[in-house]
């Protein structure tokens, strides 16, 4: 269960101010799904995603 399904990816140098993949998490909560917002690194990017049992549906 530790699996993890992307959402989406933002890139790490948005406009000033702006905050795309918290705004898009928030939006999905909304929903029902548990997502949430990790950097990735390699890519320099904001993903969204969401983890556990509910990424493989």
């Amino acid at each position: 269960m530790s699996g993890r399904m992307v959402l989406e990816r933002f890139p790490a140098g948005g406009p000033r101010g702006s905050w795309p993949a918290e705004e898009y998490a928030q939006a999905r909560r909304l929903e029902g799904q548990p997502a949430e917002v990790v950097m990735d690194l390699a890519t320099d990017a904001f993903l969204v995603i969401v983890r556990g049992a509910d990424a493989a549906e």
